[in-house]
């Protein structure tokens, strides 16, 4: 099957060599979004939950743009600077998706693209 590249102004353009969606068949690989805000590719302030939202509102737009939502987000690695800001993720988790929820991973890493504290990225299925 070829692959489409997935592309939209409506979350961050790749801040290096990477799209952000490759989908193939109906599978969409979202590439990790990180808290940046689309229009000025800048980083959010305003705390780790506001941060939090702006990823998940950033991988919506792409989920979007490749003809889903994030409904149809089937698994998700999440990446932090700091495991303790895990209950954060699980909260803002239960204001973008609702039950059942996705396969998902949570890592604790040294650092993130500009030194964000989270980053995360997901895989898509079409028509499920």
């Amino acid at each position: 099957m070829p692959k489409q590249i997935i592309e939209t102004k409506d979350a961050p353009s790749a801040i290096g060599a990477y799209s952000q969606a490759v989908k193939v068949g109906d599978t969409v690989y979202l590439s990790g979004q990180i808290p940046l805000n689309p229009e000025t590719m800048e980083v959010v302030g305003g705390g780790v939950e506001v941060q939090i939202n702006q990823v998940f509102t950033n991988l919506a737009a792409v989920c979007k743009a490749a003809g889903g939502s994030l409904e149809d987000i089937v698994k998700l690695t999440v990446y932090l600077t700091d495991l303790g800001d895990f209950a954060k993720v699980n909260e803002a988790m239960a204001e973008f998706f609702e039950a059942p929820y996705p396969a998902r991973a949570a890592i604790g890493v040294a650092q993130l693209p500009k030194d964000v504290p989270v980053e995360v990225e997901g895989v898509m299925v079409l028509n499920n």
